[in-house]
């Protein structure tokens, strides 16, 4: 945050006054002089895997991403150079809310173009494309009816799909697909997108962003229409064009009410005492981090594998081994009988219940690269079934094949920071409404279509597939629909 000193800055002066104090036990007559290294030295790095810090994480000298880091850390300079510190959020406020009836996904409301119009959008790190609908649907955004739009042509640095462009200064077109089959296209627009301090001052900032004006939507629920608000590493999302105008310093935040309502905060660094891990450089834009270990219950499981943390996928996938030990260690700690098998429920472990709070699972934790903890307060689901008014408790997690997705049930109740800069994540327990004022719109005039939308998930290119669940025919017709239920922490 602003004005505040972060803890690498911390171990770095203290480096240097173990330096300085060395050198002070020389004669006061000889010239005091200090070997310089760069943070990326084999020097450094070895003086931080002495003293545990994470220079066991830095790149190799001499590889591409030893280069990168390098090349990531001058940009970094000249941005901070330009950024003042200052938190934004959107300009309606910091508020996201969790909408059961669209894949029980955080959106927000977010203001677009001159004049200004008001789109809900669905807040996705598992991609970096910001998109909304445009011909869609009337009254929600058109080039044509704002003063500040201008469509982006093909030679922009923005345009990934020159390829498949008649010419230099024709329209880019974009073309984004999902995890779960899902995808939209249009073309790439300019305009702005209206922010505001979180400060005493609340005042109002213009960003002139790219983004994505959708002419097709397939596979997304459009009786409600909204965007896609990507927030990946990628040079298209909104964070890393802010960034790189020095608009925020390359950080953002995102809190997970339990109750529904979250907070997002751009240029937000989190606090000295949040828990935090190295990402594992991606060149796909994903948040990739290591997981060594989980602990369950009265149960200590020892792997090694990789997640990408996605808050637009709505439960958490895991592939084999780590699915069966995951699963078969939460079943063995749990008191209830397991269901049978029911093509009604998504999910394999499933367990009824004799009331809303009786269901008691074991504690779980990801142990992440570095020995900081990652507390799973909220892996559950809860149905009702109608003809028996029996409770429901599902552990929401799914089988994978080949990949791994920490999604959003596993981050509700925690503040997750996504430290582009420092290239960590950070999180910490965290009651959503302590972060400071926020102008709750409501979202009566947002009613949710009935039935569920797939999750934007996170985004792969057009040549690569990914198995998603679907729901069944006649799940709604023998069950309420579900609801993140308060079950209580203890081993069984």
């Amino acid at each position: 945050m602003a004005g505040s000193v972060h803890p690498f800055h911390h171990r770095y002066l203290l480096f240097l006054l173990l330096i300085i104090g060395a050198a002070s036990t020389v004669s006061i007559a000889a010239a005091l002089s200090l070997d310089l290294h760069h943070r990326f030295s084999d020097r450094v790095r070895q003086w931080e895997e002495d003293h545990g810090l994470p220079g066991a994480w830095w790149p190799e000298k001499g590889t591409a991403e030893y280069a990168a880091a390098l090349a990531h850390h001058d940009r970094v300079l000249h941005r901070r150079s330009l950024a003042d510190g200052s938190v934004l959020t959107f300009a309606d406020g910091n508020a996201t809310y969790r909408i059961d009836n669209l894949g029980f996904l955080y959106f927000a409301v977010v203001e677009l173009g001159t004049p200004n119009m008001t789109i809900l959008v669905a807040l996705d790190t598992g991609s970096c494309l910001f998109w909304v609908p445009c011909s869609l649907s009337p009254g929600i955004y058109s080039p044509g009816q704002s003063s500040t739009s201008q469509k982006v042509p093909c030679n922009s640095s923005f345009c990934n799909l020159q390829s498949n462009c008649s010419g230099a200064n024709s329209n880019c077109p974009y073309f984004v697909r999902y995890a779960d089959d899902s995808s939209s296209l249009g073309i790439l627009v300019e305009d702005v997108l209206y922010l505001r301090r979180e400060d005493a001052t609340s005042k109002t900032v213009e960003a002139q962003i790219t983004f994505g004006c959708s002419e097709y939507v397939e596979g997304m629920n459009t009786a409600l229409p909204y965007g896609v608000f990507g927030l990946g590493m990628g040079n298209t999302s909104v964070p890393s064009i802010l960034s790189s105008k020095g608009i925020i310093l390359d950080s953002f935040s995102m809190c997970f009410g339990v109750d529904g309502i979250g907070r997002i905060n751009f240029g937000d660094k989190g606090s000295l005492d949040q828990e935090e891990t190295p990402f594992n450089i991606d060149n796909r834009g994903f948040y990739n981090i290591s997981i060594t270990g989980i602990e369950m219950g009265n149960t200590s499981i020892d792997l090694d594998f990789s997640v990408i943390v996605d808050s637009g996928t709505s439960f958490t996938y895991l592939s084999d081994p780590v699915y069966t030990k995951f699963t078969e260690s939460f079943n063995a700690q749990v008191q209830e009988n397991r269901r049978k098998p029911d093509n009604s429920l998504p999910f394999e472990f499933c367990y009824n219940s004799s009331s809303r709070y009786s269901f008691r699972r074991p504690n779980i934790s990801l142990m992440a690269k570095g020995g900081s903890k990652f507390p799973v307060s909220h892996p559950m689901l809860m149905f009702i079934e109608k003809q028996q008014n029996v409770y429901i408790c599902c552990l929401a997690v799914f089988k994978s094949h080949g990949f791994n997705i920490i999604g959003q049930n596993f981050m509700t109740g925690l503040r997750v920071v996504f430290d582009r800069e420092k290239l960590s994540l950070g999180w910490k327990k965290f009651d959503c409404y302590s972060t400071g004022n926020s102008s709750t719109t409501p979202l009566q005039n947002l009613s949710p279509a009935p039935s569920p939308a797939p999750s934007p998930g996170v985004a792969f290119e057009p040549s690569t597939s990914a198995e998603a669940p679907k729901p069944t025919s006649n799940h709604s017709q023998q069950i309420y629909p579900p609801y993140f239920v308060p079950t209580s922490n203890g081993k069984s």
